[in-house]
């Protein structure tokens, strides 16, 4: 392997390693908590960090290290539940526009712009708002504002490769639309669209934290680390390590799902680049 290929592989593994690991934490949070996250003892109340309690104890006695890796699991898997609604329905209806054209293009597309020239966040929190909040609202409320992009994407893919040799070839042997979009049109477009979804997954995680944050989201006593920032906000001076513990949660994960998503993007430069 060449080392122009072999480089951004390398800085593809070990983030993928470090998710892999992450990913199985969250799925298993139960197994790894030193505490019962959930149980209060008002006698350890604020505890600062060190000794028996890593991070440190909130203000209902409960261990900050347990409630960070139990909310693990609703941050980290809301997030890729939440990007992988809005990367496959968008994906669907920029095909099926890019694919029809005509008034059917113009129409999807009129109304992807329409949820664009809203503000996306401000738009989420009306639509949380109005669903009442919780986190699968919260989840339903950024899929409904994030989809366009997908949309958009995918079409501009479909316009540039339906006018291919090997496309016309498989509609002259009689290939029907459903297989055209799904044999030949979406392998060929998946690159772009898998670089988007990677780099979309730590900016989800920060919006579903922050309609968290404001009461949108999880609801207390759930384990999520937007709603821990949110319930410790008024601590933040006399107690500064129930904030500062699931914000840092949230950084490094962000950051870390970023890294994977820049490794991605690097491989499939390379791969192109190759062809």
């Amino acid at each position: 392997m060449k080392a122009t290929r072999l480089f951004p592989l390398l800085r593809l593994s070990l983030p993928a390693l470090l998710i892999a690991a992450l990913l199985l934490l969250a799925a298993f949070p139960e197994q790894v908590c030193p505490y019962d996250p959930y149980a209060q003892n008002l006698a350890l109340s604020l505890q600062g960090p060190g000794g028996e309690h890593l991070l440190g104890t909130d203000r209902y006695g409960r261990d900050l290290l347990s409630r960070i890796i139990m909310g693990s699991q609703a941050s980290i898997y809301a997030a890729l539940l939440l990007v992988s609604i809005t990367s496959l329905g968008g994906t669907l209806i920029g095909l099926w526009a890019g694919l029809s054209g005509g008034w059917m293009d113009t129409l999807l597309m009129r109304f992807a712009d329409t949820c664009l020239a809203f503000p996306g966040l401000v738009l989420a929190l009306a639509v949380a708002a109005v669903t009442g909040g919780g986190m699968v609202n919260a989840v339903l409320a950024l899929a409904a504002i994030s989809w366009p992009k997908y949309a958009r994407l995918a079409r501009s893919q479909a316009l540039s490769l339906k006018g291919r040799e090997f496309v016309l070839a498989a509609r002259l042997s009689g290939t029907g639309p459903l297989m055209l979009a799904l044999r030949h049109i979406l392998p060929n477009a998946a690159g772009p669209i898998i670089i988007t979804a990677m780099l979309d997954i730590g900016t989800m995680m920060m919006e579903l934290a922050g309609l968290s944050f404001l009461g949108l989201g999880a609801k207390p006593p759930v384990a999520e680390w937007g709603s821990m920032m949110s319930v410790g906000r008024s601590m933040l001076q006399t107690s500064p390590w129930t904030v500062l513990a699931p914000g840092a949660a949230i950084f490094l994960t962000v950051a870390l799902f970023n890294l994977f998503g820049d490794g991605v993007r690097d491989y499939f430069d390379v791969k192109s680049r190759k062809r």
